[in-house]
């Protein structure tokens, strides 16, 4: 496994192993020793989300506040996302930047969001299936939706004419937050 810091602190690209041969491919997409090995969790997963899009949607920017935050360990199973996570940890030099990265079905990537970030992605091709693990269950009285295209966050999405949910159109300014 292969991993790499981001100019963020503590969002991390993971790379598995991957073993493949004319039979196909194999690999861990999470070993709990292993990865408490590298210090990455602070505690067990306890919920997992798929989801299936379109190309051209945009899903977020999406987090959950304090005590139910959740750190994710996100990837793609078929397709391509680009994957966006904002720092929203207003104790950190980092406080409001964005990271993005493409994970797809073939690279196999994978980008663990610690919990104080927002998260989103845009899908960049049909039928994508969207996978990720979460450290604390979903609450719904505890979500909160900044706006996608906040002109402060600055966030190219990819997409020309995106696909965005009721919900993330109404979601709240950065600086409201």
């Amino acid at each position: 496994m292969k991993i790499t810091p981001t100019d963020i602190d503590g969002l991390l690209i993971i790379e598995p192993d991957v073993f493949e041969d004319e039979r196909g491919y194999f690999y861990e997409s999470y070993n709990q020793k292993e990865f408490e090995s590298i210090g990455i969790f602070p505690r067990a997963f306890v919920q997992d989300n798929q989801s299936k899009s379109n190309k051209g949607v945009v899903r977020g920017l999406h987090f959950q506040k304090p005590p139910f935050s959740q750190g994710k360990l996100v990837r793609v199973i078929k397709g391509a996302v680009l994957d966006v996570a904002v720092d929203l940890r207003k104790i950190s030099k980092t406080y409001g930047n964005h990271f993005s990265v493409e994970l797809t079905g073939d690279n196999k990537k994978m980008l663990w969001i610690p919990s104080g970030f927002a998260h989103g992605f845009s899908t960049l091709e049909d039928d994508t299936i969207f996978f990720y693990k979460c450290t604390n269950t979903y609450h719904k009285k505890s979500e909160v939706c900044i706006l996608w295209n906040d002109s402060d966050l600055n966030i190219d999405w990819v997409v020309v004419e995106p696909i965005v949910s009721e919900k993330d159109k109404n979601g709240i300014k950065f600086s409201d937050f």
